[in-house]
């Protein structure tokens, strides 16, 4: 059995940092003349008292370990705590949304996903448009740390490939885990900063720019316009984004080792190579089918594949124009990025570039063993040998994603919605991406026509994507609670 004390304390803590966030909108409320400010003050006072209360119920004598099951059990518990209180500001203020809703939107911005039931943002008050890029920023930076210090120790997905290949690279940057990850933070705040000051260049204005650039590192999409991108018509500002976006579905380790000086390494992570290119093809393939299918301009066709492409791929899901209306190609090409997402280490979700560059691996190997079967061919990643615990995980992760897929998907029909905003919603919420197809919830849509079962399903999907699928399946095993 697991020791609940340790992880309820460490809830308690991270309660306690939520509430400390919700100062900013309330000030920021405050200075507007906003009423909200009363809303997230209590929002504020009851997240504290939980919090404060987890921490001195449960602190110990002395600082001890965690073992991997309350690590797992950890992950779990502060993801679904701190949506919980982080959706009382949605429920308290002028938005008046009732608890699915609320919920709903609030793990929405934890997971960097940016699907909303929230409409009519060109005239919410700041202090809530404020308060959903904070949810993205946090959900960001728990993202880029859980992938350095939590999932390589869980060997969750592959992840501890992560934990044995860069255990020398991790050394070099800085001697300690936790350093690494002040590190890691750095680089998230430099990049935020950087994205703010470059909008800010290009005529955004800078409460837009500000929350406009935490969504944007952390690949999540709350914008604060319902038109996105759209509403801002500007060539310079969707570039501006588009090159952040690819910078936040990168491997912050590998931009973090640049910052260092180590600039090759870049090009040599065989990941960020692949990353690359696959949104090359796809922008490339999109741009050419709106040129001769959709007879468009060439410089449009680009410009429009390019930021949308980027959007999903990294699974930011921001929008610049209604790409539903492309036609049949574009459509199937976005569903697909649903499920790749970005690089691991990084904000972005998806199943992440790296397991389909292991499972692409062993397909090779498996291919050239069929032509050579006496020969000796390791199975490599990197330039790494992987071992077959790592190959099973990967493999296992992918089965259990596609599985949780369909059976959500399923679930979703069940309460009455059509196939292709079930299969895209489940799609999306799972790769925490944002928009999904159809006209329900497509680039031109909200969540807030679906039935209340089908928001609670989804932001269970969002919550399996963000914590990679098996951290929270794992709990649902007997042999977890035993002995």
């Amino acid at each position: 059995m697991p020791d609940l004390r340790p992880v309820l304390f460490i809830v308690g803590w991270a309660l306690l940092a939520l509430a400390s966030a919700m100062v900013l909108p309330a000030a920021v409320d405050s200075f507007d003349g906003s009423p909200d400010w009363r809303a997230f003050l209590t929002a504020l006072a009851i997240t504290a008292a939980v919090g404060g209360v987890l921490v001195l119920g449960f602190r110990q004598p002395r600082a001890t370990g965690l073992s991997s099951r309350e690590g797992f059990l950890l992950t779990v518990l502060a993801a679904v705590g701190l949506a919980l209180f982080a959706a009382l500001p949605f429920m308290l203020s002028s938005a008046r949304l009732g608890l699915t809703d609320a919920f709903f939107e609030a793990m929405s911005g934890l997971t960097t996903t940016g699907a909303t039931v929230l409409t009519h943002l060109d005239t919410m008050s700041h202090g809530l448009l404020l308060w959903r890029a904070l949810l993205h920023l946090i959900g960001g930076i728990g993202a880029v740390v859980m992938a350095v210090a939590i999932l390589p120790v869980l060997r969750v997905g592959g992840m501890q490939l992560f934990r044995t290949e860069s255990s020398d690279k991790l050394e070099r940057i800085r001697p300690r885990v936790s350093q690494v990850s002040a590190l890691l933070i750095a680089v998230y705040f430099g990049l935020t900063v950087l994205c703010t000051v470059a909008l800010l260049a290009a005529g955004m204005d800078s409460f837009d720019a500000i929350c406009h650039a935490m969504a944007t590192i952390s690949t999540g999409a709350f914008s604060t316009h319902d038109a996105s991108i759209g509403f801002y018509g500007s060539p310079a500002i969707e570039g501006i984004i588009a090159l952040f976006m690819i910078l936040g579905g990168s491997t912050f380790l590998l931009l973090a080792r640049a910052v260092e000086g180590d600039w090759r390494a870049l090009w040599r992570d065989v990941q960020l190579r692949w990353y690359l290119t696959y949104i090359a093809l796809f922008v490339l393939a999109i741009a050419l089918w709106q040129i001769t299918v959709d007879d468009r301009p060439a410089l449009s066709a680009i410009r429009s594949s390019l930021f949308n492409v980027v959007s999903l791929a990294t699974t930011t899901g921001f929008v610049s124009e209604n790409y539903a209306l492309w036609g049949t190609l574009p459509i199937v090409a976005f569903m697909m990025l649903y499920f790749v997402g970005g690089c691991t280490g990084s904000p972005a979700g998806g199943l992440k570039v790296f397991r389909f560059c292991v499972l692409g691996n062993a397909a090779h190997w498996q291919l050239r063993h069929l032509v050579h079967p006496h020969r000796m061919l390791p199975l490599t990643y990197n330039g790494q040998p992987i071992g077959d615990e790592v190959l099973l995980s990967v493999f296992c992760f992918v089965a259990f994603y596609i599985a949780c897929f369909a059976l959500l998907a399923i679930a979703v029909a069940a309460c009455g919605v059509d196939l292709v905003t079930s299969l895209s919603g489940v799609a999306q919420a799972l790769g925490n991406v944002g928009p999904g197809l159809g006209h329900l919830i497509g680039p031109g849509g909200s969540y807030a026509v679906l039935p209340s079962g089908a928001k609670w399903l989804l932001a269970l999907a969002m919550l399996l994507g963000r914590i990679e699928v098996l951290t929270m399946v794992v709990l649902f095993s007997p042999t977890f609670w035993r002995g």
